[in-house]
């Protein structure tokens, strides 16, 4: 995993919003120096637009701050067979696991459900739900709740 990771860095971020970075064997679900798995990344206060742009990737930025996405096919996490969960850039939320990715076809990874919502109440997770209707496709984007200081989440 930590080759992958060495690996990705320096190219972009395909589905920027998320970023493997705990396998099975070594992070057990849960974001290492976070607490609980569906907790927030406790930050001071949250970052400005400046912030973000210094933090993150342009693209990086784009999908997560501006509410983008990259053109279909071309993610980096497309095709990734990789065991682990997929954290928020941003905050380090947890979002997906990988046990839950299947191929919908559409050139995006899609997830069967997000981290910590099987039978529970989401008012309780790291997560949002948004319906997405650009591009001419009826979607259900996932996002962190990691808002930021200028407004956006």
């Amino acid at each position: 995993m930590a080759r992958l990771l060495r690996a990705l860095r320096g190219f972009p971020l395909g589905e920027a919003l998320l970023r493997a970075v705990r396998s099975r064997a070594g992070g057990g679900g849960s974001a290492a120096g976070h607490g609980d798995a569906g907790s927030l990344t406790k930050h001071e206060l949250p970052l400005t637009k400046s912030e973000w742009q210094k933090k993150l990737t342009p693209e990086q930025f784009y999908v997560t701050r501006e509410k983008g996405t990259e053109p279909p096919f071309s993610g980096v996490y497309l095709n990734n067979k990789e065991s682990g969960m997929y954290h928020c850039v941003c905050c380090d939320s947890p979002l997906f696991s990988s046990e839950k990715k299947y191929c919908s076809g559409t050139g995006w990874p899609a997830f069967s459900e997000a981290h910590g919502t099987s039978g529970s109440d989401e008012r309780d997770t790291g997560i949002l739900r948004r319906v997405d209707t650009s591009l001419g496709l009826t979607r259900t984007e996932v996002v962190c709740k990691q808002p930021s200081r200028d407004g956006t989440e």
